[in-house]
């Protein structure tokens, strides 16, 4: 999908591909909170390498994401359960900068489910990224 996205009103949809859509944005806008929007309170991300869930999450998406990784990312596949819940499982390469400043491309597999809201809107509950080869630049 290359249509532009309003990253101030972001809503994940019924389709996998727009999801993964507004996902992408969201992560590659640099702007944590915006990334973050996406998730519930309680949602668990091992986006940063640990499970972390509430502020702790926050944070560290924030941090993550200030120092401007690119994620690319394919649906591999989509199911929903009972109209309430989706699982979505997409390929991603991830670029960044590792942890002694060079430019690494992290290839791996993500698993994500969302739950829909009362009022029908999608939201994040689990994001559990897991890297299969990481690439030096």
């Amino acid at each position: 999908m290359t249509a532009q996205l309003d990253l101030d009103n972001l809503e994940l949809t019924d389709d996998p591909e727009v999801q993964n859509a507004v996902f992408l944005a969201a992560f590659n806008s640099g702007k944590g909170a915006i990334f973050d929007s996406l998730y519930r309170d309680d949602a668990i991300s091992n986006l940063t390498g640990t499970a972390r869930t509430g502020a702790d999450r926050t944070a560290a998406i924030t941090e993550l994401l200030a120092r401007n990784p690119k994620l690319d990312s394919t649906v591999k596949y989509a199911y929903v359960a009972g109209g309430h819940t989706s699982l979505i499982v997409v390929d991603f390469r991830l670029e960044v900068t590792d942890d002694d400043g060079k430019p690494v491309r992290i290839n791996g597999i993500c698993t994500d489910v969302l739950i829909r809201k009362p009022d029908g809107k999608w939201i994040m509950a689990v994001d559990r990224p897991v890297a299969l080869e990481t690439i030096p630049l």
